[in-house]
């Protein structure tokens, strides 16, 4: 008896060091894998987007502020509050922070299939966002840039300590603007399909002994999106790096530039850091 209790943390500490090693490379900086957070479980994170414009021959930098929580509704479910601050839609140069936006984001996990150091997971997802964002670029986001929905699919294979995902999804502007008469001519593309090819590498640590050891991943994620309705398309790279800290805290950093394509874009460039704190069995049923 006394042999069996002896053994329980040692059984527990190795699920536990096995799923961390799992699934930590594929926590995307700039995208979402197909897995979702665990279920009962809150995370939030604050993320940070700098872009570098020129105006009327000004140089300046603007900014986004993001703050969003997940939750573990389910297995198969979760859901994605957000609310976004920034100055990137003021005019030069008034640089005062305002309420750009807010969005909810679903994800239903489609399909699992488990081995021994790997996994593949299919999701589908649906976003809402309201915008107070004026119509200025021809680029299409489900990021706070535009009143928008968007619907696609993901599909993420993990293989030991590498993990690829691919997403596709359609973008529908709800922007006012569109359903205003001007004359026949069209100003704006209100369709896009957005796409994106991530892959995700635990570099440290080599082994794992504890939950306490900081991961360190690197990402390299292509990100594109092509107009349905209006002829523009291009593809941006975006290198990052990754810390997770005590298996609940992540760090994140990345440079996202356009490669190729040609699109009246904010901005070709912009850099990316975020914090995100979790919190697992957060969320608990009230007993009767």
């Amino acid at each position: 008896m006394m042999h069996y209790r002896l053994r329980l943390p040692s059984i527990f500490l190795f699920l536990l060091l096995h799923c961390l090693q799992l699934d930590a490379q594929e926590l995307y900086v700039f995208s979402e894998p197909a897995s979702n957070v665990p279920a009962k479980s809150l995370s939030f994170k604050y993320a940070g987007k700098w872009m570098s414009e020129s105006e009327l021959g000004h140089d300046h930098t603007t900014v986004r502020h993001m703050a969003e929580s997940s939750i573990g509704l389910g297995k198969f479910l979760m859901l994605r509050p957000a609310v976004s601050f920034g100055n990137m839609y003021n005019t030069y140069p008034d640089q005062k922070l305002r309420f750009e936006s807010a969005s909810i984001y679903a994800k239903l996990r489609l399909l699992s299939i488990d081995d021994i150091h790997r996994h593949f997971r299919a999701a589908a997802f649906v976003k809402g966002v309201f915008s107070k964002n004026d119509l200025q670029y021809s680029e299409i986001t489900a990021d706070g840039d535009q009143t928008a929905i968007q619907g696609g699919l993901i599909l993420t294979q993990l293989l030991h300590k590498l993990a690829i995902s691919g997403t596709g999804s359609l973008v529908e502007v709800m922007h006012p603007d569109r359903w205003k008469d001007f004359g026949g001519q069209t100003f704006y593309g209100y369709q896009s399909f957005n796409y994106s090819l991530s892959a995700g590498y635990l570099l440290f640590p080599r082994k794992y002994t504890s939950y306490e050891q900081t991961n360190f991943n690197i990402y390299v994620e292509l990100i594109g999106s092509k107009g349905l309705d209006r002829d523009y398309a291009f593809t941006d790279l975006a290198p990052a790096i990754q810390l997770i800290v005590n298996s609940n805290a992540k760090i994140n950093a990345g440079y996202r530039f356009q490669i190729s394509g040609g699109a009246y874009r904010m901005g070709t460039s912009s850099l990316s850091i975020s914090y995100e704190r979790s919190f697992l069995n957060a969320i608990k049923r009230k007993k009767k």
